[in-house]
C-alpha cells in the first residue's frame, strides 16, 4: 500500500464515515486510522457553526512523511450545521486515489452542491471546497499541505 492508497482508506474510515471523533481534553476533536505501518491522525477545532480548523498528518514507520492544514470560514448560521456536515460527509466518501485530499469536483444532492478545486500534487498542493444551498454559498473549506 501506498501513500496514496491509505490517504483514501483512513479519510473514508473516519470524518467521512460519520463515526464521531474522540474528544479531547483541550476541545479538538480527532480521528485516527492505523495500517500496515502507516498512522493517519485528523485533529481539529470547532464550534458549531463557527469557524473550524484542523490538521491531518500522516506517519510511516513511525515517521511523518505527509501534512494536510484546512480551515473554514463563512459557514451559513441559517443552515442546520448537521444537514451541511452529513452532505459534507457524503462528499467526502468520494474521493479518489486521483485527488485524495478532500472530496470531488463537483457533487450535487437535492439542493446542495459540493465544489472542490485543487491544484498541484500530493507532494504540495492547495484547495477550496464549497458547498452551495439553493445556489447560495453556505460553507467554504481551504486546505494545503504536502509531503514532509
Amino acid at each position: 500500500m501506498n501513500l496514496i492508497q491509505f490517504l483514501v482508506k483512513a479519510k473514508k474510515a473516519t470524518y467521512a464515515s460519520g463515526k464521531p471523533p474522540k474528544k479531547l481534553n483541550d476541545g479538538f476533536e480527532e480521528f485516527t486510522y492505523e495500517e500496515e505501518g502507516y498512522r493517519y491522525r485528523d485533529r481539529y477545532r470547532a464550534r458549531d457553526p463557527k469557524p473550524f480548523g484542523g490538521e491531518e498528518v500522516v506517519w510511516h514507520n513511525g515517521e511523518a512523511v505527509w501534512m494536510m492544514n484546512y480551515y473554514a470560514h463563512g459557514i451559513s448560521e441559517d443552515m442546520d450545521s448537521e444537514t451541511v456536515y452529513g452532505f459534507l460527509r457524503k462528499a467526502m466518501s468520494l474521493l479518489t486515489e486521483g485527488a485524495p485530499f478532500r472530496g470531488p469536483p463537483i457533487f450535487q444532492e437535492d439542493d446542495f452542491e459540493y465544489m472542490n478545486t485543487v491544484s498541484g500534487t500530493i507532494n504540495l498542493f492547495k484547495g477550496t471546497e464549497i458547498i452551495k444551498f439553493k445556489k447560495k454559498e453556505i460553507y467554504k473549506l481551504e486546505y494545503h499541505g504536502g509531503a514532509l
